[in-house]
């Protein structure tokens, strides 16, 4: 069975940091890309963050170019966003999301874990 599970999420003011954490288990046999995505109410879920498989290649929304850090450790299996200079526009719940590599390209998301920043 496969599961991702988000944590360190919570409160914090604007400026500050929190580092997101996503613990992945049941996807032994297949590579994975792996993503972090947040949805703020009444908005649609949008991409902040992703990384490749083996860690090589990142990519990330403009707005969070300079102030996120996607990492990966396929060792312990989890993947981790480092957010710096927090914005309230940036609360939202944010979501981990695997992408299977090869076909069939399986998807699996995570609860995801809410992110609160107060002006």
């Amino acid at each position: 069975q496969v599961q991702l599970v988000e944590s360190g999420g919570g409160l914090v003011q604007a400026g500050g940091s929190l580092r997101l954490s996503c613990a992945v288990s049941g996807l032994t046999g297949s590579i994975y890309d792996m993503g972090w995505f947040r949805q703020a109410p009444g908005k649609e879920r949008e991409l902040v963050a992703t990384i490749s498989w083996n860690g090589a290649s990142t990519n990330y929304a403009d707005s969070v170019k300079g102030r996120f850090t996607i990492s990966r450790d396929n060792v312990k299996n989890t993947v981790t966003l480092q957010m710096n200079s927090l914005k309230p526009e940036e609360t939202a719940v944010y979501y981990c999301k695997a992408i299977r590599v090869t076909v069939p390209k399986n998807v699996y998301w995570g609860q995801g874990t809410q992110v609160t920043v107060s002006s």
